[in-house]
């Protein structure tokens, strides 16, 4: 390991740290490298920061973005959480399995696991505390819930990952489906239990009225993920015009429809996307160069070599790249995550011969249950600002819901069938 790389790592972990944005981090330390080493001139810098973000496939992510923020001022997620209400009635921990269930529902239709939390946290989080639940609890299953939504399709962290490994976008969509659906259930169970113990219900009882009157309220909300996954899938559109059909489809249902959506109101949202985007799109910029930078000092070879020498399994490969994750995870964010070690990681798949597409949902199955762990936990912190306690609080109920996201990630390690067969199938 030469000095520049030595200097670049410590640059970069020294910003993490200090806690400085992890795009100023990444960036920084960048041309920091750039100048000790005297790799290139200064301005492939601006050069490589374009590049990065000269893709096509990134417009869907502050297309999917408008689109979440549209229907959930539009009305189609306080719809979701009625139906889930409806279905669930006075069930032992009802409220909690609504949130479960209302989080991977409205996930189908944000692709965000913040946007997540924050829909679906301001209207259950009330509820359940006024029935009795601890603020722990409800926050704690809020931020693994919502954390879902960077699983469930449209993904905004499957597009970067797609756009990064050159990956079928639709293909992720497809197989993140039913791992997905075995997160959801996991904490569904997970939280049913704790609130048999603490004797937590539901809300109302259930009535075959109620429930019909629910559904039919809810139905064009159900359909947003069906026109978008759907129509990619079927070839009628690519997943950034499915981006702009989600966006258009929340106007017309959130406008015209239910009557929620406002100029003034579109407005105030579109300028919120613009500032989630340029967020989003500085941090791909900066790891772009970062990227860069790790390629020209071979980075990826070492890491071949070194798992090559260590073992012949292709799942003991996996395991080690996603106790990596795990620990990168609890301190950086996920798309950052993302575009530093897609480089490094691609020729170790390669090797073993990994599907990419495979190795994308098992890595953004990890970056979910990162989003949950200490000491960043956007999710989690997120949840714990709408619910308005400290995160300390969460701490208590955090183990199993994180629990069982591991054993599913694992268990997907050693039987990747279930994640590949799908979109084997379908395409």
């Amino acid at each position: 390991m030469t000095f520049e790389l030595v200097l670049l790592l410590g640059v970069f972990v020294a910003l993490v740290l200090i806690d400085a944005p992890i795009a100023v981090a990444l960036g920084l330390a960048s041309v920091v490298y750039i100048l000790v080493a005297d790799l290139a001139p200064m301005i492939v810098v601006a050069q490589r920061a374009v590049a990065g973000i000269d893709s096509f496939t990134l417009l869907a992510i502050p297309l999917f973005l408008l689109a979440g923020l549209l229907m959930v001022h539009g009305g189609l997620a306080p719809r979701i959480v009625r139906l889930c209400s409806a279905i669930v009635g006075r069930t032992t921990g009802g409220l909690a399995i609504v949130m479960v269930a209302a989080c991977m529902l409205f996930g189908s239709l944000s692709g965000s696991g913040v946007a997540d939390v924050v829909a679906i946290g301001t209207m259950m989080l009330p509820a359940m505390k006024a029935r009795g639940y601890d603020e722990g609890f409800s926050a704690s299953l809020l931020g693994t819930a919502g954390s879902l939504g960077t699983v469930i399709p449209p993904s905004i962290v499957l597009i970067v990952y797609g756009t990064a490994t050159n990956s079928s976008i639709g293909q992720l969509f497809i197989a993140s489906i039913i791992p997905g659906i075995m997160l959801g259930a996991g904490l569904m169970v997970v939280a049913y239990f704790i609130s048999r113990k603490n004797g937590w219900k539901g809300g109302e009882a259930f009535s075959w009225p109620e429930f019909w009157s629910a559904l039919r309220g809810s139905f064009l909300a159900l359909l947003a993920p069906i026109i978008i996954v759907g129509g990619i899938r079927g070839g009628f559109f690519t997943p950034t015009e499915a981006a702009g059909i989600g966006v258009l489809y929340a106007i017309i249902v959130g406008g015209l429809i239910y009557r929620e959506l406002t100029f003034p109101l579109i407005g105030s949202l579109l300028r919120q996307t613009t500032e989630m985007t340029g967020a989003i799109l500085i941090v791909i910029a900066s790891a772009s160069i970062f990227g860069w930078i790790l390629a020209a000092e071979e980075v990826p070879q070492i890491a071949v070599d070194a798992i090559s020498g260590f073992t012949d399994s292709a799942t003991i490969a996996l395991l080690l790249m996603m106790a990596v994750v795990l620990v990168l995870g609890t301190f950086m964010e996920s798309i950052a995550i993302i575009l530093v070690l897609a480089p490094v990681f691609l020729p170790i798949l390669r090797l073993y011969g990994i599907d990419p597409v495979y190795f994308g949902i098992l890595l953004t199955i990890n970056l979910a249950i990162g989003a949950n762990t200490p000491p960043l936990g956007i999710d989690l912190m997120a949840a714990c600002r709408v619910g308005g306690i400290p995160m300390s609080r969460a701490f208590g109920y955090l183990m199993p819901f994180l629990g069982v996201m591991i054993a599913v990630l694992v268990f997907l390690v050693f039987v990747p069938w279930i994640v590949t067969d799908l979109p084997h199938l379908i395409f």
